[in-house]
């Protein structure tokens, strides 16, 4: 999941990068380069994304071509090693902002493509993965959670649920607190629902703050093969 995100700097190594076709084969994520770029191509059919996730790879485009994406090590989060920090702990009691999940899946997805954030150019959310997802969550695989104030929408962030894992996609926020707010109170859901990891993608320090911390890619596809 990621808030603040840059498009990771790309280095095209000498040695070959796998060329996806029309099957829905990727190959083994050992294989990823040293910034944990797999693969090239393809597209943003469902029976391939879920492919994907199920192996722990993911997404970002570079031009017109999806790159597919397993990095090492993996930034996630365990939901019982959460962090809550004081002053977020009022808001919640005060219930500052109205909780809701999958009510504005397009509309969350739409303010991740479109709401600006410093240090970052562009959007990896194509109108190619914003229709993908749109689809996954349509499908129910994707989900949103999403914060209101006022009857407005001020935050939120979405991602694709497999088994007992979730894998964050984005986030935005509109005011002070309202992605930290959405955030933890997903997150609280889903270990209600058994959920047992959310995959973060890479560092964030907003994340950070949060519990997020740093798994080896091993470590993280083996909790995968066990919980979907």
């Amino acid at each position: 999941m990621v808030l603040n995100h840059s498009f990771p700097d790309i280095d095209y190594h000498p040695m070959p990068l796998y060329q996806l076709n029309e099957t829905f084969w990727f190959p083994p994520v050992t294989e990823s380069m040293e910034d944990g770029l797999l693969a090239i191509g393809g597209d943003l059919q469902i029976p391939r994304l879920l492919t994907a996730y199920k192996k722990g790879i993911f997404p970002w485009y570079e031009g017109n071509s999806p790159l597919w994406w397993c990095p090492d090590p993996r930034f996630v989060l365990f939901p019982n090693e959460l962090k809550i920090s004081k002053s977020m702990q009022v808001l919640l009691k005060k219930n500052a902002f109205e909780f809701s999940v999958n009510q504005a899946f397009h509309a969350v997805i739409k303010h991740c493509k479109i709401t600006k954030r410093n240090g970052q150019d562009g959007t990896w959310i194509t109108d190619e993965m914003l229709e993908a997802y749109t689809t996954l969550h349509q499908s129910g695989w994707a989900h949103s959670a999403e914060v209101w104030q006022n009857g407005q929408l001020v935050g939120g962030l979405y991602g694709i649920k497999m088994g007992n894992i979730f894998f964050g996609e984005s986030m935005f926020s509109l005011v002070s607190n309202a992605s930290k707010f959405a955030f933890i109170r997903f997150v609280q859901q889903l270990m209600e629902e058994g959920i047992v990891l959310i995959d973060c993608q890479v560092y964030t320090e907003h994340l950070e703050s949060l519990g997020a911390q740093f798994i080896s890619r091993e470590n993280f596809t083996e909790i995968l093969s066990r919980n979907i």
